[in-house]
């Protein structure tokens, strides 16, 4: 008998041995991050610190809140209203509550689940059954048959407790609050870029305000023209062409007012659509546009891109959670310990059910159990977590470099703008004066009119150009403040 024990427990040793070594996790791939970046952001020529680089003490560009940032209180009005109203943000936003739903999920998980539980019921043995024919032959209570059928209710607390030995648990809340972090972060981002997108629009919404003020200035010019040639053609001067060609230039000009008036009409959609409501009138006042200069620009260190921007800071986020879940996944390898208990009374009569202790029930028992065979679903889901994280390394890396490489284009389209910027500024201001010389000339027939009409279209297209050259520096502006990782806080 002592040697069956014997056996019986090497078994269940040997048995206990297998399955604790069959629960290593198999090897995975690991990949360290690089978070290394230059020292300063690269102009056109050379890797050098830019001359718009803020000292190591200064405040950056990023750190100035958007309502500094932008002083026209027609477009901070309109930032206000789409940070209330915008559909996407509010979307975003109960996103974030969710990610917060599924910490407190999480965190409920590593502790007991207690629950009450009530119920009643009748049970009735066939006879002739070993049962039946027990409870015939006994009392269940001195001087009492078992009744029969044989009522039963009951009342109790039931709790379930796996104990969290390998942190499984505890690393799966973990996780679940830097995903929640990173949700916020993403919000961030998205307020960023909303706040971005609206400035640009409404950049180019000034722009169009003013070409279609130029246009209207050029019909004006070529009109009077018009009147001039027919003067000429009167004192048989110039031809029956000169006239049309005249005519058809004029009708050309005023043709491009009704393009522009579509595009002005598209851009206050796209900025209504930001601002969540249907279309209307956006308030704005165009006529300084062309005086526009855009601020100094601070940079700082690429560096402090890390700490700045959001998408990078959510990619950082993303990536904890993503070696946190790596643990998770291999501590399911591992044996799980539970527990589970109960208290409560049970009585085939409701009159005796709280009688103690005879009522009474309890039971206490604990559990251990791990994987042994056909483990393909635990190391499939193991080798997934490893490859998330080796690829949330690779979005980290590449937010940063994204980064940096956004902040040093802007830059460089800043440098570049300003000074095409001065050479088409000064081209207007050659052709203007050429079109009251060039008319002048025609007059006096010292110049051929088609000499008139390009010089008229030639300066109407350099204004065009001036403007949009305009546009692009402030949008270099918006685009830099974005880069930089401003507009969120």
């Amino acid at each position: 008998m002592k040697n069956n024990r014997i056996i019986r427990l090497g078994t269940v040793a040997a048995f206990l041995a297998i399955a604790i070594s069959s629960c290593k996790p198999p090897e995975f791939i690991e990949k360290t991050v690089n978070t290394n970046v230059p020292v300063s952001y690269a102009t056109p020529d050379t890797l050098v610190p830019a001359d718009t680089a803020a000292t190591a003490d200064s405040m950056t560009t990023a750190q100035m809140n958007w309502r500094e940032y932008f002083t026209d209180s027609n477009l901070v009005a309109l930032i206000d209203t789409a940070l209330i109203h915008n559909q996407e943000l509010n979307i975003t936003l109960q996103q974030i509550r969710m990610f917060n739903n599924e910490i407190r999920s999480r965190s409920g998980e590593y502790l007991p689940f207690v629950s009450v539980g009530a119920g009643g019921g009748v049970e009735r043995s066939p006879r002739y059954s070993r049962n039946g024919a027990t409870e015939a032959n006994l009392e269940i209570e001195p001087g009492k048959a078992f009744p029969d059928p044989l009522p039963d209710v009951g009342l109790g607390l039931y709790a379930d407790w796996e104990i969290d030995i390998w942190n499984r648990l505890h690393n799966a809340k973990d996780a679940a609050v830097k995903e929640y972090l990173a949700s916020i972060e993403g919000k961030n981002f998205m307020v960023t870029n909303l706040i971005a997108e609206i400035a640009n629009s409404y950049y180019e919404l000034l722009a169009l305000d003013n070409q279609l003020a130029i246009v209207k200035q050029n019909i004006q010019i070529q009109s009077n023209a018009l009147e001039i040639v027919k003067v000429q053609k009167q004192a048989a001067r110039v031809t029956e062409l000169a006239v049309r060609k005249f005519e058809a230039e004029l009708m050309n000009t005023k043709s491009l007012q009704y393009d522009i008036q579509q595009q002005i009409t598209v851009t206050e959609n796209k900025i209504n659509f930001l601002l969540g409501r249907y279309p209307q009138p956006i308030v704005r006042n165009a006529s300084g546009f062309i005086d526009l200069v855009p601020d100094t620009v601070y940079t700082g260190l690429p560096s402090e891109l890390l700490a700045n921007r959001p998408d990078i800071r959510r990619a950082e986020l993303e990536m904890q959670a993503a070696d946190l879940n790596v643990l998770v996944a291999k501590a399911s390898f591992y044996p799980r310990l539970s527990i589970n208990a109960g208290l409560g009374y049970s009585a085939y009569n409701p009159g005796l059910m709280f009688t103690t202790p005879a009522s009474l029930l309890y039971n206490i028992a604990g559990e251990l159990t791990a994987p042994l065979f056909n483990k393909r679903a635990i190391t499939a889901a193991y080798y997934n977590a490893n490859a998330r994280q080796v690829q949330a390394i690779y979005e980290y890396e590449q937010a940063i470099l994204n980064g940096y490489m956004e902040v040093s284009n802007q830059m460089a389209m800043i440098e570049n703008l300003e000074q095409s910027y001065k050479l088409r500024s000064q081209q207007v201001d050659a052709l203007n004066a050429s079109i009251q010389i060039s008319t002048d000339l025609f007059k006096s027939a010292r110049a051929d009119y088609m000499e008139v009409l390009m010089t008229q279209r030639d300066a109407l297209e350099s204004k065009f150009e001036l403007l949009e050259t305009k546009k692009r520096q402030m949008n270099a502006m918006v685009n830099i403040y974005r880069a930089l990782g401003g507009g969120w806080n």
